[in-house]
């Protein structure tokens, strides 16, 4: 890659991606959160086919989540 395409973001720029990336990070965690909740009801209820779906959705999520961490610690 040349130095031409990679210049450096402005500050105004850099947080712009840092605030989408937490506000997408918040979003992961709500739908966590929901998932959760959905889940534990739908156990409680006798219902154990959603557990294991529900744990992959929350692993991905944790997943993205991570992802999106790991590129804000590194800018």
């Amino acid at each position: 890659m040349s130095r031409a395409s990679r210049r450096r973001l402005t500050r105004a720029q850099r947080l712009t991606v840092i605030y989408g990336a937490i506000c997408f990070i918040l979003i992961l965690v709500v739908l966590q959160l929901w998932l959760l909740t959905a889940t534990v009801n739908a156990w409680l209820g006798d219902d154990d086919g959603v557990v294991w779906p529900a744990l992959a959705a929350s692993a991905g999520c944790l997943g993205l989540n991570l992802g999106l961490l790991r590129y804000l610690v590194r800018r």
